[in-house]
């Protein structure tokens, strides 16, 4: 649990200090997580990882996959209404770092027939840290474009 915990806290500082200049071609990144070592992703493939997803409109890439835990950068652009979506992870926490861009955001919400009902709402923009306790229902409401780190992990005290 607590190499677990340590490589959570690792991959946190990574990615929020991370440039994300563009560069040609996109390493080979989706691995798995490794139990028995640590793992650094340069800002080298972070930054063609981003160049990727933005030229192709790729909504998710899978950075590390830990099983119960994962590492992605997520990326949406021309978000409203009628296009979002709101999830609900009943076991894993998730926090993002907001890389680029902006959006509303909608916390604890609900979308009924098309219509989203209650929950808090915030701007959120780079640089900006979230934390979503599990269980807590969560989507970008509007945006032209955001794309920021979203690192799952499991909840253990429910």
């Amino acid at each position: 649990m607590k190499k677990r915990y340590a490589l959570f806290l690792s991959l946190v500082a990574i990615f929020a200090l991370s440039a994300s200049a563009q560069l040609p071609g996109l390493p080979e990144i989706d691995q798995e997580a490794p139990l028995d070592k640590s793992v650094t992703i340069s800002k080298e493939i972070l930054a063609a990882a981003f160049g990727r997803i933005s030229d192709e409109d790729i909504p998710t890439t899978r950075m590390l996959e830990g099983g119960e835990f994962n590492v992605n950068i997520r990326h949406i652009e021309n978000v409203t209404m009628s296009t979002m979506r709101m999830l609900t992870h009943p076991d894993t926490i998730d926090v993002w770092v907001v890389q680029a861009g902006s959006g509303v955001l909608n916390i604890g919400g609900e979308l009924v027939d098309g219509v989203l009902q209650g929950g808090e709402e915030q701007i959120v923009e780079v640089g900006d840290i979230i934390y979503i306790p599990a269980g807590l229902s969560h989507g970008i409401k509007e945006a032209e474009l955001i794309t920021w780190f979203n690192i799952r992990f499991p909840e253990h005290r429910n």
